[in-house]
């Protein structure tokens, strides 16, 4: 989870933010070489009266500065086609969770088992025990079963909300009237936390979310003693 003192990403817990991360350093890295480059040409310039007469209306440097561009667009473009297609949905889900946000809080449903829904609430300052994390922890955590392929269906009662746990990857708006779905795959367990990412009013920032992954056995017995 994040920190005060957290500069970077979280730390991945899903094979999708694990793309996410090489992506993000990949382009860092290109922007970096990019700023490095242009910043020494222009300080070159700056402190150099003399002038270049060959890069005067020359067709070569004009070739050059048009080609490399259009190489360096191509090595972003293709690892991030490639991470499109990772993200795409997969069609035979474990398991799928309806997550319904409210002002101001977030619902669940279990729609492969008979009658398991339930609210999850914040759990207030004066409530809080010793391991409970202040505007994070939930009375109702979400719990899914982790090295399994989760389909998750958001939608929303009320205004916009957006479902998000930045562990995960994971990030899908809440929009009345419509389901968005994404699926994910957790690769160990844990508790993992998120927030509303879209601001839906006064109590915006307390309606946190929380997902417990525990494993597949245990998750059968979770949902026995739910049923």
């Amino acid at each position: 989870m994040a920190t005060w003192k957290t500069l970077l990403l979280q730390d991945s817990a899903s094979p999708l933010m694990e793309q996410l991360m090489f992506f993000h350093d990949h382009t860092l890295l290109i922007l970096i070489i990019i700023t490095i480059l242009v910043g020494q040409m222009l300080i070159s310039m700056l402190f150099n009266k003399f002038s270049h007469r060959y890069l005067l209306e020359g067709q070569m440097i004009e070739m050059i500065w048009t080609i490399l561009p259009a190489i360096i667009l191509i090595l972003i473009a293709l690892p991030s086609l490639r991470l499109l297609y990772i993200m795409d949905e997969i069609y035979n889900p474990v398991t799928t969770v309806k997550a319904i946000g409210h002002q101001w809080y977030w619902s669940y449903e279990y729609s492969d088992y008979k009658n398991l829904e339930f609210d999850s609430y914040m759990i207030p300052s004066n409530e809080l025990k010793s391991f409970n994390f202040r505007l994070l922890d939930v009375d109702n955590r979400m719990v899914i079963p982790f090295n399994s392929q989760i389909r998750i269906i958001v939608t929303s009662m009320d205004v916009i909300h957006s479902w998000t746990i930045p562990s995960l990857g994971v990030k899908i708006d809440g929009t009345p009237g419509r389901l968005n779905q994404a699926s994910f795959n957790i690769n160990r367990t844990g508790l993992f936390f998120g927030q509303c990412s879209e601001i839906c009013g006064a109590n915006h920032s307390f309606m946190p979310i929380v997902i417990e992954s525990i494993s597949p056995k245990f998750f059968i017995n979770w949902i026995n003693s739910m049923n």
